[in-house]
């Protein structure tokens, strides 16, 4: 029997950003498309990605261009596979309002690897960026606009 590509449910897609925290950030800096992993956190109750960054390329683009994309895949094998794409709007965060959500992240991060991998990471740095202790992090959201995914199995 040939095996077919087919669409997520919503309710999948969502439990497949939920139970993961690597994903691959797509934005536009300099009139080119530019992918690159990030630790992210899927915050349903506000239907939004939480991460952060340090000032650099990412974040320059982000401001400049704010759509951008996520993508997150469970991969198997090449028959049994699923990934979500996100489209959204970028948003940086100041303030106590950054700090407070850097925190959800954190939070939120710690027990998707606990769930995912039964291990408890304690600080940030053990799943996610080191910081510069001199700099302060840039904390964002992605306001989510569309999510659709795709499955093999």
């Amino acid at each position: 029997m040939k095996e077919v590509i087919k669409n997520l449910q919503m309710n999948d897609c969502l439990e497949l950003l939920g139970e993961n925290y690597i994903g691959r950030l797509g934005f536009i800096a300099r009139s080119s498309p530019y992918i690159t992993p990030i630790t992210y956190f899927h915050d349903a109750e506000e239907k939004s990605i939480l991460s952060y960054s340090t000032e650099g390329h990412k974040i320059d683009a982000m401001r400049k261009f704010p759509s951008v994309s996520l993508q997150v895949d469970e991969i198997s094998t090449i028959q049994n596979w699923k990934s979500v794409i996100i489209h959204g709007k970028f948003e940086e965060l100041h303030g106590s309002t950054a700090k407070k959500y850097l925190r959800k992240f954190s939070l939120g991060v710690q027990e998707t690897i606990a769930n995912k991998v039964h291990e408890s990471p304690k600080f940030i740095s053990d799943f996610s960026s080191r910081l510069s202790e001199r700099k302060l992090p840039i904390v964002y959201r992605i306001n989510i606009n569309d999510i659709s995914g795709k499955y093999r199995a």
